[in-house]
């Protein structure tokens, strides 16, 4: 199927209306990363991140309540992708010391209800497990047992038959399962998920990320230079920087503005930026191809007619393919649920504006160069 198959777009002689939308909606980026700032996700700034299921349907109004009166501070939660699952994130990595003893009553309330009256001592305490001692294995591995049906993280303290030692591990999770479990009896829940990541790991991941791209950038940069010519590669370059800052752009102006778009910066959004700088340097490849292709064929035109010549050749298929994949991300921006909306939202941006950097941008900086330098660009 072809469209626009007998089109005669002047893209060259408007490119300056078109220098002035990128640079206007690149400025709209950068005023939202100064006054805004950037929403990073716990890969990259740090923190414990839960997913609990709810055996039945639940709205995050009756949740956050409850969760917030814990005692671990700024709290984010939301639903995640039904009305039964939401996700709690934290920027904590163990239970804060003022919360210890409490925890630390409820798990000694639970043995005593267990075993009245048995006797037993705490050998061991960190901010992160709790190890009991018990006159004999078997009271132990029946408190292991009965405490863990509770909700408790327990475990045999050593594999040995002869073990009389217990660990309860205490983790965020736990915490929120004890106290919930106590608030919201008629709604049994599970912990699906407990992912936690250090910031100095955090800080590792955003500092790959960055080097990931950089280095996409560069590879792409070298590579066009040898098949083409180094200004065509310097014009992808920078389209590519285009699309790339012009997306994180969008990200920041409608995080907190339009529902659902919500969007942290994370390793999912990282790779959605990688597949995206893949797929609009794909579209940039073609036109200069085309373009290649026609200076070989109309070596006395002008430059500005070649290139106008090349894109309105590619332009059907330009569309027709961004299109299909437009329209597949959008299917998923709207029922891929919130497990890969951070993904698609940033293919659905992305292609848009990568589609239009290749037919808008790219060439039109070739065309620039050649104007400015005099140069034929003859292969």
């Amino acid at each position: 199927m072809r469209i626009f198959e007998h089109v005669n777009i002047d893209f060259m002689g408007k490119r300056k209306f078109f220098y002035t939308l990128s640079s206007i909606l690149f400025l709209i980026g950068v005023l939202s990363a100064i006054f805004r700032g950037f929403a990073f996700g716990i890969d990259f700034k740090g923190g414990t991140e839960i997913l609990l299921q709810f055996q039945k349907p639940m709205n995050v109004g009756q949740l956050r309540p409850e969760i917030e009166n814990i005692g671990l501070g700024n709290i984010e939660l939301k639903s995640y992708g039904g009305t039964n699952s939401f996700i709690i994130r934290t920027e904590l990595q163990s239970v804060p010391r003022p919360l210890f003893p409490g925890i630390i009553k409820r798990i000694n309330n639970q043995i005593e209800s267990q075993y009245p009256g048995l006797p037993y001592q705490i050998v061991d305490s960190t901010t992160k497990s709790v190890t009991y001692n018990f006159p004999n294995p078997d009271t132990t591995n029946a408190l292991t047992d009965k405490l863990f049906r509770a909700g408790f993280q327990t475990s045999r303290a050593a594999a040995d038959l002869n073990n009389t030692k217990m660990t309860v591990s205490i983790g965020i999770s736990d915490l929120i399962k004890i106290n919930l479990k106590e608030k919201i009896k008629d709604n049994s829940f599970t912990v699906l998920k407990e992912d936690q990541v250090g910031p100095k790991v955090g800080g590792e991941l955003k500092r790959n990320a960055v080097i990931a791209v950089f280095l996409s950038l560069l590879m792409i940069l070298i590579y066009l230079a040898l098949r083409f010519k180094f200004v065509f590669a310097a014009g992808a370059v920078i389209a590519l920087f285009h699309d790339v800052l012009i997306t994180l752009g969008l990200y920041l102006l409608l995080f907190n503005v339009v529902p659902g778009l919500n969007l942290e910066i994370d390793l999912t959004t990282v790779a959605a930026f990688l597949t995206l700088i893949g797929f609009s340097i794909n579209d940039t490849v073609i036109v200069f191809d085309r373009v290649r292709e026609m200076l070989k064929i109309h070596k006395t035109m002008p430059i500005g007619e070649v290139i106008n010549l090349a894109v309105n050749k590619t332009l059907s298929r330009t569309i027709i393919t961004s299109g299909t994949v437009v329209f597949s991300a959008l299917v998923l921006v709207l029922f891929g649920g919130e497990v890969i909306r951070a993904f698609s939202v940033t293919m659905l941006f992305g292609v848009i504006i990568g589609t239009y950097s290749s037919v808008f941008v790219a060439s039109a900086l070739v065309y620039d160069y050649a104007i400015k330098t005099k140069n034929k660009l003859q292969f």
